[in-house]
């Protein structure tokens, strides 16, 4: 049975996670503060639309960072096939292993999932801009991978230009 769903709203508070990387090091969202930060949940590594989207947010890292964010990724999967993703892919954007789904949660990105007719529990794939005070500027709760790196973009550039 899947916990209530979490429902993070633009203003909140953003939840404080620290969590291994590929490396198994700790990285915490608060090692970020001060920058943008793009928190994409996602289901698992190696599948198409996992590749495509980790792809997109690689393709653009480099303009995101001109514009003083950071991309981190979280799936349920192990520090292990994170490094085994980045490796195959030539991923550059930072990926953190969320085994027990306790960040996942927090951020509403684990729940009920409905697929070719059937209902199950599982990684419910969305994005956190995260302001440099740690409050949550836009959230896309339900991502369609293509195009969305370009998307959170925009959206990033919308928000810097209103600053």
């Amino acid at each position: 049975m899947a916990d209530k769903k979490v429902e993070l709203k633009i203003g909140d508070l953003a939840p404080e996670f620290c969590l291994p990387d590929k490396e198994n090091n700790k990285v915490c969202l608060k090692d970020f503060e001060g920058k943008y930060r793009i928190i994409y949940f996602y289901p698992k590594d190696n599948t198409p639309g996992c590749t495509t989207e980790a792809i997109g947010f690689t393709n653009i890292l480099p303009e995101l960072q001109e514009l003083d964010a950071e991309v981190i990724g979280i799936s349920p999967d192990s520090p292990k096939s994170h490094a085994n993703f980045i490796a195959n892919k030539n991923l550059k954007v930072t990926l953190l292993s969320d085994e027990n789904k306790d960040i996942l949660k927090k951020y509403g990105a684990w729940g009920l999932k409905k697929f070719r007719g059937k209902t199950y529990v599982g990684v419910i794939r969305s994005t956190f801009l995260i302001d440099p005070e740690g409050k949550i500027a836009h959230t896309w709760p339900k991502v369609s991978v293509k195009g969305h790196p370009e998307e959170v973009k925009n959206i990033l550039e919308g928000l810097l230009a209103t600053a």
